[in-house]
């Protein structure tokens, strides 16, 4: 669905600093959307506008075709949910794992009060953690657990829309691997929609359907993701390509053809 979330000529000014800059984009449901480039890009901006943190300086965002609000109802806040990069940092230290999954779940009054404990002990488990973890604290994890308790609290709500701001960027290459299955598992399970916020495109091949590429505030490029690394329209975008770990021949041939190729 085109109309899932549609982001039209959105800018976003701090003084005289453009965040963004006349960004239009739609995000279809289903779909794993990465939004990357390096540091100052944009990407946590507008992240943040769609979370509801602060809203455009410019343009207009809808979603599921009603206008998007700079001041979101409970309802927006359910529905579009964050995971964020340190999951240490993001879980509360004082609050067990149980209660944190289940801090939406009262936030938002859904279910009875057994309800909401049978609800966190599923989630748990859906998202490869034993349900006696409850009653564990964050600290006594490993990173990787910490995130599935992460991705947990999003999923408790409901939500529709989840960004994922460098989701796995705190963990080692072999968690990361897990944490990206166990997203791509709950994808169709769930019916959930990503949007993607990540500097790192070899974590990119292994999740999303497509990928917008962002450059000092601009949308640069966008297109499926094996466009973007088998035809890269932009200059940019194959600099980018050229910082990912070279992995096997293949990847080495199409570094080396990039690397032969003019763009605009």
């Amino acid at each position: 669905m085109s109309d899932f979330l549609q982001i039209r000529d959105v800018s976003k000014s701090f003084g005289e600093v453009h965040a963004l800059r006349n960004v239009t984009l739609d995000v279809h449901q289903g779909e794993c959307l990465a939004v990357v480039g390096e540091s100052g890009s944009g990407k946590s901006t507008l992240a943040n506008i769609l979370l509801g943190v602060f809203g455009p300086s410019g343009g207009s965002l809808h979603f599921r075709g009603a206008p998007l609000p700079a001041r979101r109802t409970l309802e927006h806040r359910r529905a579009i949910q964050l995971v964020q990069q340190n999951p240490l940092s993001s879980l509360n230290p004082k609050r067990s794992v149980g209660a944190s999954v289940r801090l939406g779940l009262d936030v938002y009054g859904i279910g009875s009060r057994r309800e909401r404990d049978a609800r966190v002990g599923q989630i748990l488990e859906e998202v490869g953690l034993p349900a006696e973890y409850r009653r564990r604290s964050p600290t006594a994890l490993s990173g990787g657990q910490r995130q599935r308790v992460a991705i947990a609290r999003a999923l408790a709500c409901g939500a529709d829309l989840i960004v994922l701001d460098e989701p796995t960027s705190a963990l080692d290459v072999l968690v990361q691997a897990r944490v990206l299955r166990l997203l791509n598992d709950l994808r169709p399970a769930r019916g959930l929609t990503y949007l993607f916020i990540t500097h790192d495109l070899s974590v990119v091949r292994n999740i999303a359907d497509r990928v917008a590429v962002f450059k000092s505030g601009e949308l640069v490029e966008c297109a499926s993701t094996d466009e973007i690394f088998l035809n890269p329209q932009r200059n940019y975008t194959r600099e980018l390509i050229g910082a990912v770990p070279v992995v096997t021949q293949e990847e080495v041939a199409l570094r080396d053809r990039l690397s032969k190729q003019d763009f605009p």
